[in-house]
C-alpha cells in the first residue's frame, strides 16, 4: 500500500480529457489512478483542501470517465468535495494547484468552470434530484424528436454520484421517490465510505454484481413478473414471496431502494477497477431504469495518514506529503 504520493504522474500528459482517457486499454487504467491519487495528494498539500474523500474515490472516477462519455454524459458529484480527482482528469491538471486560491479553481464542481460540470455543487444532498432533472429534459427532448419523426439521437446517460452522509438527507430520497415513480432511466452511484451496509466480499460479490447489472438477469426478471401475473392468486401470491426472498439474497441491503423502484446492483469494491469497470459497462447499456449502483470505498485510500485518521483528513490545510504532519492553521 502506498503512503506516500510516488506514483509516476508522466501518463497524465497525454490525458488533458477524458476522450483521450478513454482511449487506453483497461490494463492501463491503475496507472492512471496512482498517477491522479499523486497529484492530488501533492496539490492538497499545497493548497490545503479536502483530502481524504478525493482519495476514496480515485478509481470510481477513472472508470466513469472512461466508460461514460462525458461530456455528453452527465455525472453530477453530491457536495463537491470528492472532485478534485475529476478536475485532474477533465482537463485542469495544469491548475490544481491552484484550488481555493484567488482567481484559481472552486473547491467545489462549477458550471462556469468546466463543461464537464453539468452542476454547480457545495450543498449536501442534491445531485439525485439535479441528475433526474437534465434526464426528464432528456426524456422530453427525445419524446418530441419522435414526434417530428427526426432520428433519434445518441443515447446519453445521467449519473449521481452520492455519498452515504448525503443520502441520509429527505431530499435525496424524495428525489429517489420521483424517480421510481417515473421510471426514469437514471443511474445513481451510492458511494458507501462509512456505514458499510454490506461490505463487498471477494469474487462471489463480484459475480453477483455483474450478475445484478446485466440485461439477462433484468429481462427474466421482468418475463417472471409478467407470466406470474397469469396464475391464480393464491399461486401467485406464493410466487411473488419466493421471488422476495430469492431476490433478498442478491441485492441483500439493497432491498429497500428495489421497494423504491430503483434496480439495485452492489455492493461492489470501488479500489478494484476489474470489479467496477463490467458492472459500470452494464448499467450504463441498460434500457431499463432508474439503477442504484453501491460502491463501497475508503476515505484516504492510498496516503497512509489520512487511511490512519479520516476524520483529521477530511478537510486539511497545508501539510508534509511525507510525514503527514499539517501546518498549524493561523489564529
Amino acid at each position: 500500500m502506498k503512503t506516500l504520493a510516488l506514483a509516476d504522474t508522466t501518463i497524465l500528459e497525454g490525458l488533458e480529457t477524458p476522450d483521450r482517457l478513454r482511449l487506453l486499454p483497461e490494463s492501463e487504467l491503475q496507472k492512471v489512478a496512482d498517477a491522479v491519487r499523486a497529484e492530488m495528494i501533492d496539490a492538497v498539500s499545497v493548497t490545503g483542501g479536502h483530502l481524504g474523500s478525493g482519495l476514496g474515490v480515485v478509481e470510481l472516477t477513472v472508470a466513469l470517465h472512461h466508460v461514460f462519455d462525458t461530456p455528453d454524459d452527465r455525472i453530477v458529484w453530491d457536495v463537491g468535495h470528492q472532485c478534485y480527482p475529476h478536475k485532474i482528469l477533465t482537463g485542469r491538471r495544469d491548475r490544481i494547484r491552484t484550488l481555493r486560491q484567488g482567481g484559481g479553481l472552486s473547491g467545489f464542481t462549477k458550471r462556469s468552470e468546466s463543461e464537464y460540470d453539468p452542476f454547480g455543487a457545495a450543498h449536501s444532498s442534491t445531485s439525485i434530484s439535479a441528475a433526474l432533472g437534465m434526464a426528464v429534459g432528456r426524456d422530453l427532448a427525445e419524446a418530441d424528436a419522435k414526434a417530428k419523426g427526426e432520428a433519434p439521437g445518441r443515447r446519453r446517460n445521467m449519473v449521481a454520484v452520492i455519498g452515504d452522509g448525503s443520502m441520509s438527507a429527505g431530499m435525496a430520497y424524495e428525489a429517489m421517490n420521483n424517480a421510481g415513480a417515473l421510471h426514469s432511466r437514471l443511474i445513481v452511484i451510492l458511494n458507501d465510505n462509512d456505514m458499510s451496509i454490506a461490505p463487498p466480499v471477494g469474487a462471489m460479490s463480484a459475480y453477483l454484481a455483474r450478475l445484478a447489472s446485466g440485461g439477462t438477469y433484468r429481462t427474466l426478471r421482468e418475463t417472471a413478473k409478467q407470466l406470474g401475473k397469469l396464475l391464480p392468486k393464491a399461486l401467485y401470491e406464493r410466487a411473488a414471496a419466493a421471488e422476495e426472498y430469492a431476490r433478498s439474497l442478491i441485492v441483500g441491503g439493497g432491498t429497500m431502494f428495489e421497494e423504491m423502484g430503483f434496480h439495485y446492483v452492489g455492493p461492489v469494491d470501488g479500489h478494484n477497477l476489474n470489479h467496477l469497470l463490467p458492472v459500470l459497462k452494464n448499467v450504463r447499456d441498460s434500457d431499463q431504469g432508474p439503477i442504484l449502483l453501491h460502491v463501497v470505498t475508503q476515505k484516504g485510500k492510498g496516503y497512509g495518514p489520512a487511511e490512519a485518521s479520516a476524520d483529521r483528513y477530511h478537510g486539511v490545510v497545508k501539510f508534509d506529503v511525507v510525514s503527514g504532519v499539517q501546518a498549524k492553521a493561523k489564529a
